[in-house]
């Protein structure tokens, strides 16, 4: 009876050492598996704050490479609105580690379209500036040849424009000189009304590459101080509406898109003191010229 009492109570020791036992080894997995899933979310907080952070700036990146190409602005924003819904996806993720690897893949996807994107655009616009560049020089060039020709060709405010491009040409540096004419043909210049017996009257006609070439009519008006037109006095219908014109000269010009030197003498005898106009008109009965000088 003792024996058995002794046998029962080992084996008792022995069920508590066994329940003992699993009750630590119960402890030690349920601590082990806390710290295991406290680790876990640590590093789901982790990573869910870096995709957050990283999802800011790329969304910023967006916002701030605007591009004028309407197509590629429309991918921008589209893009732009994709990385906005994933930061909302991302902010609302609760520990999710399977929801969290699909954001993960989103997230690589719409970054190596956003990279390409941003190069691409990044490239239209270097081109663009260098594009802007290249034109401006160029302004830079033809602004240096206008002023050239103004200090070679335009001698008064009413001729100082630079040449229009277009199919009008343009009469620039009218100008008119008194001379008078020894019997051996030598011109000496003056501004003494009873020495002049000639006016020598010049302009340009300036280079137009879009006009038509050919031959080109110019009338030459000269007004004397008392309103007298001086030379042919002959007068012609034009312009329309019953518009006429007494023109000292005609001159006749073969233009062929390059730049002309018109030369003309006006002969005549007791020319007046005064102020003298002159006019050119072309065969349309445009002023396209004008100027004046004085004889005393």
């Amino acid at each position: 009876m003792e024996n058995e009492k002794k046998q029962n109570n080992s084996g008792l020791k022995a069920a508590v050492v066994i329940l003992a036992l699993l009750l630590l080894g119960s402890i030690g997995y349920i601590i082990k598996m806390t710290a295991d899933n406290k680790k876990e979310v640590t590093e789901l907080t982790t990573e869910k704050d870096k995709f957050a952070s990283d999802l800011k700036a790329n969304i910023a990146e967006l916002e701030a490479s605007r591009s004028e190409n309407t197509e590629l602005d429309a991918e921008r924003q589209k893009l732009l609105e994709e990385n906005k819904e994933l930061l909302a996806k991302i902010e609302k993720a609760e520990g999710d580690a399977a929801a969290m690897a699909r954001y993960k893949n989103e997230y690589f996807r719409l970054k190596r379209e956003q990279d390409n994107l941003v190069a691409e655009i990044k490239l239209l616009k270097e081109q663009n500036v260098a594009l802007t560049s290249s034109l401006d020089s160029t302004n830079v060039v033809l602004d240096e040849e206008r002023k050239f020709k103004d200090t070679l060709l335009v001698q008064n405010d009413n001729l100082a424009k630079t040449v229009e491009k277009g199919s009008k040409l343009s009469v620039l540096n009218l100008n008119v000189q008194a001379v008078k004419e020894r019997s051996s043909g030598k011109q000496i210049d003056t501004d003494k009304a009873s020495r002049a017996d000639k006016l020598k009257v010049s302009f340009i006609i300036a280079e137009n590459q879009i006009a038509k070439s050919g031959s080109r009519t110019y009338y030459v008006q000269v007004i004397d101080s008392k309103n007298n037109i001086l030379g042919d006095k002959e007068t012609i219908s034009m312009g329309g509406e019953g518009m006429s014109l007494t023109y000292s000269f005609i001159t006749q010009v073969k233009y062929e898109n390059k730049t002309v030197q018109v030369n003309e003498e006006l002969s005549g005898k007791d020319f007046q003191s005064g102020t003298y106009f002159v006019n050119v008109f072309n065969e349309k009965g445009e002023n396209v010229s004008k100027t004046s000088f004085n004889l005393r």
